[in-house]
Formats: C-alpha cells, structure tokens, sequence
C-alpha cells in the first residue's frame, strides 16, 4: 500500500473527504517525525512504539572493491510492534 492507498482507505474508513484524510495522514507522519527529532518515542497501545536507537561506529568494506571503509555512528528510527499488531499480522486473536 502507498500514501495514495492510505489516504483512501483513510477516507472511506472515517467517511471524510480524501482531502481531510491526506492532511491527517500528513500530520500523523509529521507529529511522529518531530517526536523522533527531538529524541523521544511514541507509543501507540497495541499498535507499536516508534522510537529513535543508536547505532555505533563500525568498519564495513565496500562490496564492489572489498575496501575497509569506517561507518560512523548513527541514529535511526525504528519501529517495535505491539502485541494486538503481532496477533493480527499471524492471524492469531488476541488477549486484549
């Protein structure tokens, strides 16, 4: 599914114009990206927790030459799913 299909299955599911549905799926995306920015998490109760993690530094080779190269250390965003989303993606009921 793209943001299209989003937006659209949004809009048909709350019965809102497809405009109103792309500026909330716009401001959902952009309330979870501030909150990374800026270093905290969001939890979603039963979906998942959007959250920032470390990466440390590490020595990797480039595959076309096999050179060493250093990689610096990083954050990335990361996603922990729920146990509700863990249950629906096995097709499993659960306990909530």
């Amino acid at each position: 599914m793209n943001k299209k299909e989003l937006v659209s299955a949004m809009a048909a599911k709350t019965d809102c114009s497809g405009a109103a549905a792309d500026r909330a799926v716009n401001a959902l995306v952009e309330i979870i990206s501030d909150t990374l920015k800026e270093g905290g998490s969001l939890t979603l109760p039963g979906f998942g927790t959007f959250e920032v993690r470390d990466r440390v530094a590490r020595s990797g080779r480039n595959p076309q030459t096999g050179e060493e190269l250093k990689i610096s250390a990083s954050k990335v965003a990361a996603f922990k799913p729920g146990a509700a989303l863990k249950a629906a993606v096995n097709g499993v009921e659960s306990k909530d």
